[in-house]
């Protein structure tokens, strides 16, 4: 087939097409790749909300922090088990469980 043979009409609905479709696949991965930095943020710049996804298995329905130092945070997590002592200490990058303790009521 050659294009001198392809109409106005058809020409012009294939590239609207393939616009279209380069733009969504231009804004699905500026969308992919800003999900990834909040998340890498969250995980080094930000504890808080660290517990919440570090403990994503846990179901925590909210946090109270008790002590913070500079490398180490110590927060009373409640899940759907009860509460918990959960301990998180910053590493060369990023925040990390170092033990999680379940409390009694």
């Amino acid at each position: 087939m050659e294009i001198t043979h392809i109409s106005r009409k058809r020409y012009t609905h294939t590239m609207m097409w393939a616009v279209l479709l380069s733009c969504l696949v231009v804004a699905l991965a500026a969308t992919l790749g800003r999900t990834m930095a909040n998340m890498k943020a969250a995980l080094t710049d930000k504890p808080d909300i660290a517990v919440y996804l570090l403990l994503k298995d846990e179901d925590v329905s909210s946090s109270v922090l008790l002590r913070s130092t500079e490398d180490q945070r110590d927060y009373l997590v409640e899940t759907k088990e009860g509460p918990k002592l959960v301990k998180l200490k910053k590493g060369e990058k990023e925040w990390f469980v170092a033990s999680e303790e379940r409390m009694h009521e």
